[in-house]
Order: C-alpha cells, then structure tokens, then sequence
C-alpha cells in the first residue's frame, strides 16, 4: 500500500501545482479572442477589461479568464471575493475547467470555507465532462473517504478513466485495485496491463510490479 499512498502523493503534489497556474483559455468570442491576444501581448489591463465584457455577456470561458485573473492579480489588484463569484458563474454554466478549479478551492479551503463534499460534487461535475484531473481527484476523494463515503469501487471507476487518458499514477493504482481485488473482481492480466502502463514513464516501481504481475499469468 506504500507505493500506492506514493503515487496518490503525486497526485497531490500535481493538483497543487495546477491550483497555483491556472492559465485563461481562448475561445472564439469577439472579446475573448481580443483579451487572449491582450493578454499574450503581457497586457493583463486590456486583457481584463475585454474578458469582462464578455463575461457580463455570459461566455462561461470569459468568467473562467476573468475569475482566473481576479484571483491572481494579474491586471488589477487581486480580489478572491469576486474571483470565486465568477468562476461559479462559469462553473454553474457547465465549464468544466472553471468546476475543476472550483472544487481545488474547496478541497484546499482556498478563498472559501473548506468543505471536502463541495470538492467532491465539482470534482464529480468535471469527471463526468471528460476532465482528467477531475477524475483523479473525484478517485481520490473516494479512495480515502473524503467528501464522499470511502468507496474503492468508485475510485476504480474514476482511475481507470484517468488511466485511459494516460495518467500513469492513476494506472498504477487502478493496477493495484485489480491486482487486490479491492472495489473490483481480481484480475491478474488486467493488473498486468495497467501496471505496464504505469510503468512506461519509466517509474522503477511500476516496472517491478508489472514483471512481478507478469508471471501470475496463465501459461
């Protein structure tokens, strides 16, 4: 379980580092596209100013942009009150990079009041769009009871979806789980395959558990 409580850190170490840079998104709004050009020009007040016209439009990405810099202080002097309004605007109109974010505030207690079953039900809103990121945390949540009742076969379901858009550490847990039989049938050729998966970054422990899988293998 060490190597697993391992990866679920890097996981975390991951999800802290996208909390801190969040970056705006383009889109093919007339002021969006204006405030993107703006913006990679290094002109964060012009780019401020066009992404809250759109926003005042309703164009969830320009509420995502101007949360995104609202928070930072890119533009403006920062402002966290009117960063999260925003990106529940974007959130609530179904962005699934703005809910990703959202739920990250609430599982850090980042700008709002902490609460791990607000993260859990953004990270779930993400996940079920297809997000990445969101399906590991969403695992994650339920893989340690956080937020949601502890659940390995929910977690199971949302590392293996990670997995097949090529998170190695959500492979080597999902490996793990098939490997135990946690939340899952056991399955030694399926532990097999996810534990090589895992182990195509090169990572040592998940090269040794995919040999060591490997010979569990029916001849």
């Amino acid at each position: 379980m060490r190597i697993v409580e391992f990866a679920l850190a890097c996981m975390f170490v991951c999800t802290s580092a996208v909390a801190a840079s969040l970056p705006v998104m383009p889109d093919n709004d007339v002021d969006v596209a204006a405030g993107w050009n703006a913006y990679r020009a290094n002109d964060a007040e012009r780019a401020l100013a066009h992404y809250r016209k759109a926003a005042d439009r309703n164009n969830r990405v320009a509420q995502f942009n101007l949360a995104i810099m609202l928070l930072a202080g890119e533009g403006t002097k920062a402002d966290p009150a009117a960063g999260v309004e925003w990106l529940g605007k974007s959130a609530e109109r179904g962005f699934a990079r703005a809910q990703f974010a959202l739920a990250l505030l609430y599982e850090k207690g980042e700008h709002v009041v902490r609460s791990q079953e607000s993260a859990t039900a953004w990270f779930r809103r993400a996940a079920e769009q297809n997000h990445r990121e969101a399906q590991i945390g969403l695992a994650t949540q339920y893989f340690l009871g956080r937020g949601a009742p502890r659940d390995f076969k929910e977690a199971a379901v949302w590392y293996e979806r990670a997995a097949e858009q090529g998170d190695e550490a959500s492979a080597y847990i999902v490996a793990s789980l098939y490997e135990k039989g946690d939340g899952v049938q056991q399955d030694f050729p399926r532990a097999w395959y996810w534990y090589s998966r895992a182990a195509t970054g090169g990572e040592p422990a998940a090269i040794m558990k995919a040999r060591e899988m490997r010979e569990k293998l029916p001849r």
